[in-house]
């Protein structure tokens, strides 16, 4: 029975510290169909490239996976 408890209460505290670390999304104001906003990020050379470097030259998809490539 105390063992019961104590794996009740070591469950509880994991789920609130993993709620708490849980990072809340960004407030934005795009909508679909809007320009992605420009940033810019490291090619797999290491050069900086622009989204704004392709607008207008090249199509551009961006695809975004969810705690892709991390132990979570």
């Amino acid at each position: 029975m105390m063992k019961l408890i104590l794996f009740s209460l070591l469950m509880s505290v994991c789920a609130v510290v993993a709620f708490a670390q849980t990072p809340q999304a960004p407030q934005t104001k795009l909508k679909v169909g809007d320009l992605a906003p420009d940033f810019s990020l490291s090619d797999t050379t290491g050069n900086k490239v622009k989204l704004s470097d392709f607008r207008g030259k090249k199509n551009v998809v961006l695809a975004f996976y969810v705690l892709a490539f991390t132990g979570g």
